[in-house]
């Protein structure tokens, strides 16, 4: 891994843990948070392996304690909570938006609109989705419920992905380095 790519890398790491500090809003079981973003940049950034290499990391950390999830903390009890189907969702979402970012600059299709699509299909339907059924698993809430209440991120969501596209597609122009997936 190259220099530059690495130093990329650690800072999709370190925004990841910053963003666990910016508060929460809490609305029930699971809260509206940010970090969700830094998920979507790590994939639209680094591409498939780094982002999702970048997202096990992070993960890793917070399996072991360190306080890098929301609200400072940590620890592998979030792995088999209420919110644990979006914590699980979260490298795989890095991974297949990293994988769209390939695919799409392959084919000369890489662009604010198809960039924007790719983040709302993997970064925020998938991850929503992936967090009904974490809810439903663990909280035995019927799916449907489960799904329904994903409808209160939405909003939030697009402008999370609306702004990471943007820094994505800004940082891919400035830095060449970003442009090896």
């Amino acid at each position: 891994m190259k220099t530059q790519r690495l130093t990329f890398t650690v800072a999709i790491i370190a925004i990841l843990i910053i963003m666990a500090y910016i508060p929460a809003i809490p609305i029930g079981i699971v809260p509206i948070v940010v970090q969700n973003m830094g998920i979507m940049l790590a994939g639209a950034i680094l591409g498939w392996r780094s982002g999702f290499i970048a997202v096990i990391v992070w993960l890793i950390m917070a399996a072991i304690g360190l306080p890098v999830l929301v609200g400072g903390s940590g620890g592998f009890v979030h792995f088999i909570a209420p919110t644990a189907g979006y914590i699980w969702a979260y490298p795989f979402a890095a991974l297949l938006i990293g994988l769209s970012v390939k695919y799409l600059k392959h084919f000369n299709k890489f662009n604010f609109v198809t960039l924007f699509i790719a983040i709302i299909i993997f970064g925020v339907i998938f991850i929503d989705v992936s967090g009904a059924v974490g809810l439903t698993l663990i909280t035995h809430m019927s799916f449907s419920k489960a799904l329904l209440m994903q409808l209160t991120f939405i909003p939030g969501d697009l402008i999370k992905a609306a702004l990471a596209t943007t820094i994505a597609l800004t940082l891919r122009r400035r830095f060449s380095v970003l442009e090896h997936d």
